[in-house]
């Protein structure tokens, strides 16, 4: 889900560079301070990734488009891994854009120039919609609701307008997702074009099924919520009990509740178990897609405890 960013109508600071490079020591100034202005893309990159080398160009051309409404800095993952690890970042180029100090939006992988200024223009500020992507829109809001019925009416329309749309496709094997049916889902997907079958939008529904396929057939292993919850309460300590619990709330479809048993391990133990609850946070990312509400809202709660 898209966030738009009142700072955008904020005048950019006179003399700020809109493109430069930043390290670990620089980043809360150069991007957490500075987001508090105006929005900041931040671009995980690396010298041997091929798809950073296609995508930097890219994105630097859409950002001085944009006439200062946004700053672009660039964190080369090989010097200064540290920060991109903490945000669960695993594939690269990965952005994230961030706003009053939080990670609030994002993608992963080289797009094309229409899409990284749609991107652009998502942060900054609304921009003119098609029919198509208004459904795609009310889609995801009903979807948001738990009203998957609803949501997949509008995915379909969207498709009857634009048979090719991803966040259609994308949206509809969502609905087919949270009413449990995996083979609909799988099924969906297929109808993806072969050139946009490794899209990160995809990749991530396509990992959403996988988890969620998989959390239901350790569902049964894992013990009764009910009874996890009853060892929370009694030991709020009890991690083995909150993990699983988390497990089975993704399962249900319940993102946020998952995140915040993961998050609530983290907060209490940080290296419980080597980082198990950081290391589920960043799979949970992955599948939920960089751009899912439950992604940023546990990505800024992370944040805000990595960096306080």
């Amino acid at each position: 889900m898209s966030m738009t960013m009142p700072s955008a109508t904020a005048a950019p600071a006179k003399g700020a560079e809109l493109v430069k490079d930043t390290t670990t020591q620089a980043f809360a100034k150069d991007v957490l301070d500075e987001s508090r202005r105006q929005p900041v893309l931040v671009d995980f990159w690396a010298p041997w990734c091929g798809p950073c080398r296609t995508l930097s160009p890219i994105i630097e051309k859409a950002v001085k488009a944009a006439n200062g409404a946004v700053r672009l800095v660039k964190m080369n993952i090989d010097d200064h891994p540290s920060i991109a690890g903490q945000l669960g970042i695993q594939s690269i180029p990965a952005v994230i854009a961030f706003a009053n100090g939080q990670p609030v939006d994002g993608f992963v992988g080289a797009l094309p120039e229409s899409q990284v200024k749609a991107f652009i223009e998502r942060v900054t500020g609304p921009a003119a919609a098609t029919d198509a992507a208004l459904l795609v829109e009310e889609g995801n809001r009903l979807l948001a609701e738990n009203d998957a019925a609803g949501a997949a009416e509008h995915f379909a329309a969207a498709l009857a307008a634009d048979p090719v749309s991803l966040p259609a496709l994308t949206g509809l094997a969502s609905c087919h997702l949270a009413a449990g049916n995996f083979d609909a889902a799988r099924q969906t997907l297929a109808a993806v074009p072969p050139a946009a079958a490794n899209d990160p939008a995809v990749a991530a529904i396509r990992a959403k099924i996988d988890l969620a396929a998989e959390t239901a057939k350790l569902t049964a292993a894992l013990g009764d919520p009910a009874a996890l919850e009853r060892r929370i309460a009694d030991n709020p300590a009890d991690f083995d009990a909150r993990f699983d619990l988390a497990m089975i709330e993704n399962g249900r479809g319940n993102r946020q509740a998952a995140a915040d048993q993961l998050l609530e391990i983290f907060r209490r133990n940080r290296s419980w178990q080597e980082e198990k609850a950081r290391k589920q946070l960043v799979r949970f990312f992955e599948a939920w897609g960089p751009m899912d509400e439950a992604t940023l809202s546990a990505r800024r709660r992370l944040s805000s405890m990595l960096f306080s």
